[in-house]
């Protein structure tokens, strides 16, 4: 090991992303990583649980965001508009993290195991959301539902998002695609 360096944890996350697109992720291992990085394996264990986490690292760091957006929310909003608002925060909080989005997303489409977790991570979204909107005392029917539809507004703006042009906003598409769905749930054609 070389001179110690800032950083570490950013390091790591930066040089994982590296090795997955360059190997795969099956194929790179927790020791490849480390060492790119210029640390030890216990090192990459004190800020990862394992290698997938690498990927999943600011999961909870959005729930808390969406559901501290989902509260702070004005009274008398529809609950789909609480959660348009909500998702177009924490869109909005993600921007600085284009590059790493992109690369991730295709990490993650590459590899079956990882889509399931990343389906995982949009289902905790989504309970979460259902919470924070029930908190408010919108029905549990109601909550769910406007959850649900904010969740899968979400994941297509992001797709959108890490395939588009870098001039376009994540919060911008999440908009855009909330006014997509309320078209479509209102019957007007485009």
């Amino acid at each position: 090991m070389g001179r110690w360096e800032p950083d570490a944890r950013g390091r790591l996350a930066r040089v994982a992303l590296e090795l997955y697109a360059e190997r795969g992720f099956e194929q790179t291992t927790v020791e490849d990583i480390a060492e790119r990085a210029g640390v030890t394996e216990r090192t990459f264990f004190r800020h990862f649980a394992d290698k997938r986490e690498v990927l999943f690292d600011g999961s909870a760091a959005l729930q808390h965001g969406l559901v501290d957006a989902i509260a702070s929310a004005p009274a008398g909003l529809a609950p789909i508009e609480v959660v348009s608002r909500a998702f177009a925060h924490v869109g909005s909080l993600l921007e600085e993290r284009r590059a790493f989005a992109h690369r991730r997303a295709a990490v993650i489409a590459a590899n079956p195991a990882l889509q399931e977790r990343e389906l995982l991570k949009m289902a905790s979204l989504a309970t979460a959301a259902t919470a924070a909107l029930r908190a408010r005392g919108v029905p549990p029917s109601d909550a769910a539902l406007a959850a649900q539809a904010g969740v899968a507004v979400f994941s297509l703006a992001f797709e959108l998002w890490v395939a588009g042009a870098p001039s376009d906003t994540l919060a911008t598409i999440i908009d855009a695609t909330f006014a997509d769905l309320r078209s479509v749930t209102a019957g007007v054609a485009p």
